[in-house]
């Protein structure tokens, strides 16, 4: 299992809001190493809600991501089958 520090870590990578955000970035890793240190469980509990909220800033200003869904997909190759069927 991933600790606290790796799993935000991965979620900054693949947000890619290092370089835009590099404040609330850091915040968010300094909150995730509270969590995964042997402070009480009340440090734990403040230290958690705020990381949730950093991790909701970061995903805010997290550039739109162009991957495509399965509609898409299914339109581009709808859209290619046309092409051929023209050159036919």
């Amino acid at each position: 299992m991933a600790t606290n520090v790796e799993a935000t870590q991965a979620e900054i990578d693949h947000l890619r809001v290092a370089d835009s955000a590099p404040g609330l970035a850091q915040l968010a890793l300094t909150l995730a190493a509270v969590m995964d240190g042997k402070d009480g469980a009340t440090a734990k509990a403040n230290a958690g809600r705020e990381l949730r909220a950093a991790l909701e800033g970061l995903r805010k200003v997290a550039p739109i991501a162009a991957e495509d869904d399965k509609v898409d997909q299914l339109s581009q190759k709808r859209e290619e089958r046309r092409v051929r069927a023209r050159r036919a």
